[in-house]
Order: C-alpha cells, then sequence, then structure tokens
C-alpha cells in the first residue's frame, strides 16, 4: 500500500505560516481530510456560524475535490462547533451540501485552536484503480 499526501506545505493558517501537515493522505481508495476551518488566505472570515460554516465546508469539499473525489464520495464527517447554540444553524448549511448524500457525521462542542466558530474534517472512499 503507498500512500499519497495531498497539499502538504501547502496549509496555511493564522500570519500565512505553513502548517505542518499534509491538507488530505490517500491509501487504498481512502481519502482523509484535515481539519478545516472558515479560513480564506490563512486569515478567518468575518461573521458568525452561517458565513463560516459555508466557508469551512466548501474549504474541505474543495480538498475533497482536487484529489479527484466528489460529496458523494465523503462517507463521514467530524464536526467541531464552539458554541452549542450553533448546532442547528450549523445543520440548516451542512443539508445543504449533503442532502443528496448525506454522510455519517459526529459533532461536538470544542473550544477551537483559532479564533472562528467551526471546524470540519472528512473520510471519503471511492474504490481503488
Amino acid at each position: 500500500m503507498s500512500i499519497k499526501r495531498h497539499g502538504l506545505n501547502e496549509s496555511k493558517g493564522s500570519g500565512r505560516q505553513t502548517l505542518p501537515f499534509a491538507k488530505a493522505t490517500e491509501a487504498d481508495g481512502w481519502l482523509y481530510v484535515s481539519g478545516q476551518t472558515p479560513m480564506v488566505d490563512g486569515e478567518v472570515i468575518d461573521g458568525g456560524i452561517v458565513p463560516q460554516a459555508h466557508q469551512a465546508i466548501s474549504n474541505m469539499i474543495a480538498i475533497v475535490e482536487s484529489a479527484g473525489y466528489s460529496v458523494a464520495d465523503i462517507m463521514r464527517v467530524g464536526v467541531w462547533l464552539d458554541d452549542p447554540r450553533d448546532f442547528w444553524s450549523f445543520n440548516k448549511i451542512f443539508a445543504q451540501y449533503f442532502a443528496d448524500s448525506p454522510p455519517a457525521r459526529a459533532c461536538v462542542q470544542s473550544a477551537m485552536v483559532v479564533d472562528c466558530k467551526v471546524e470540519v474534517d472528512c473520510i471519503a472512499y471511492r474504490k481503488a484503480t
């Protein structure tokens, strides 16, 4: 089995620092996407849970698609919310992206390492060729 690393040294954190991990790793048809926050160009976007949820999910899906997978290939999503009161608002946004092929999901409250409302990661699968 070989492991392919996507986006190595491309992840940028606050202040545009290069982060020491791949955006995703792939092996035998499985794709593991690193946690995505609502960042654009290394900075968290303004706004509450709605714009931040859209951005975090969009960032995650962009990595999935750049690796040659699709939203339908996403098997599981992990969600971390800073404030549990954002759960229902997040669900509305989440449903917009996954209505046709909902994945399994876990959602927990967690203090964030960066000043944002949400972080998401995922595992995707497609038959290896």
